[in-house]
């Protein structure tokens, strides 16, 4: 069984850039997925990536302002987030799939989640 870490939010300002690391035990065999929620809002993917060739997904609303990767000796996956937006205000969760193929559109099927942090960007 994965467990799932998201040690650090916080609170910043819009424009300026924050990297989320979510530390997964046995990382080398799940893929991963990073997802939000703000409140009144569904939980919406953000970015994932892949296990076996660590290809990656990007959410519309983030592509070209994002960055998923993975280092498995640190059993550790980063989103790097550039140029924050308030929009961006949300708890952002990183969760875990045996699949290779990590659907970014469907988190109800991942099997393991991180507690979730909070990020709040101030315009």
């Amino acid at each position: 069984q994965v467990q799932l870490v998201e040690p650090v939010g916080g609170l910043v300002q819009s424009g300026v850039s924050l990297r989320l690391s979510c530390l997964a035990s046995g990382l080398y065999d799940y893929s991963i997925g990073w997802f939000r929620q703000a409140p009144g809002k569904e939980r919406e993917g953000v970015s994932c990536i892949s296990k076996m060739d660590a290809g990656t997904d990007y959410a519309d609303s983030v592509k070209g302002r994002v960055t998923i990767s993975r280092d498995n000796a640190k059993s550790t996956v980063y989103l790097q987030m550039n140029s924050l937006k308030p929009e961006d205000t949300a708890v952002y969760y990183c969760a875990a799939i045996r699949s290779n193929w990590p659907p970014l559109n469907d988190p109800c099927v991942y099997e393991y989640w991180g507690q979730g942090i909070q990020v709040d960007v101030s315009s």
